[in-house]
């Protein structure tokens, strides 16, 4: 009998720390959220800002901030878990679905270019997974969920912004001067040599502000990747290493993506017969 009740409460005992150790990560999650928290305050004073200047953005603050909480704090439970996976499986997963958000999010931007989401999503895709493979071949970054999905999530959402930003350009440059693109259509140009100068602007007004950037990174502020290590614990001079890295990749992923997105433009603005399709460039 006193065998079963000390085999039943090391039973139970065991139980209970289990419950423990199972709830210790939601405690530590809990706490950390304490400083978090704390810092809504300056989204309040904006609130009560918007008020006082009669804006109209108070509910809209509000909203976004409750999104941004929720968004992340999601994100950050998936990407324990998928860490905890070291899978690649989950590492391929969650680099399409940024992928798949993001072809939608640019797609969006440039609404008048017919299949904008699929050229968007491609462009981003083949610019974000050439870059990554020649980080991955040349050992700059391993391929594990800790390294490869945040560096991942960087390079997708620079690609998102200038790939929508090179086809809503190129599309509304065509547009407003269809009367030399079609004279030199008529006198033999290729689509690629009819649009030439449209594409290069759209292509250097999309990559201007990322090639800016790397211009003064440093000098007016220090980028997120930079601050984060700094903040970690990590030494200046290792931060540098790693934000050089992210600059490089920036650059090599948007310029890819973008070029992309202008050659899959080119079918939906002109006919098989070399002629602009007149229904893409009438509203």
């Amino acid at each position: 009998m006193e065998s079963f009740l000390f085999k039943t409460n090391h039973t139970y005992h065991h139980h209970v720390e289990l419950t423990a150790m199972d709830l210790s990560w939601m405690v530590e999650f809990l706490k950390g959220m304490v400083k978090p928290a704390a810092a809504t305050a300056v989204v309040f004073l904006a609130v009560a800002l918007s008020f006082w200047q009669k804006l109209g953005l108070e509910w809209e603050m509000v909203y976004a901030m409750l999104r941004a909480f929720i968004q992340l704090s999601i994100i950050g439970f998936v990407l324990q878990f998928i860490f905890n996976q070291d899978n690649a499986g989950w590492i391929i997963l969650a680099y399409l679905f940024m992928v798949f958000v993001a072809g939608y999010t640019a797609g969006q931007r440039a609404k008048q270019v017919p299949r904008g989401k699929y050229v968007a999503g491609a462009s981003i895709l083949t610019g974000t997974a050439v870059t990554m493979l020649v980080l991955v071949l040349l050992s700059v970054f391993p391929f594990t969920p800790r390294y490869i999905i945040p560096v991942a999530g960087m390079m997708v959402g620079n690609a998102m912004t200038v790939t929508g930003v090179t086809m809503k350009r190129l599309r509304d440059d065509i547009k407003t001067q269809t009367n030399l693109v079609e004279t030199a259509l008529a006198l033999g140009a290729t689509p690629r040599q009819a649009t030439h100068q449209q594409v290069k602007r759209a292509l250097v007004i999309a990559l201007s502000p990322v090639v800016d950037n790397a211009k003064t990174v440093g000098l007016i502020s220090l980028p997120g990747a930079m601050t984060g290590l700094i903040m970690g614990g990590a030494s200046p001079l290792e931060a540098i290493q790693l934000q050089i890295v992210v600059m490089n990749m920036l650059i090599g992923a948007s310029t890819v993506s973008s070029i992309m997105s202008t050659y899959l433009c080119w079918p939906a603005f002109f006919t098989k017969a070399y002629q602009l399709e007149t229904k893409v460039f009438s509203t």
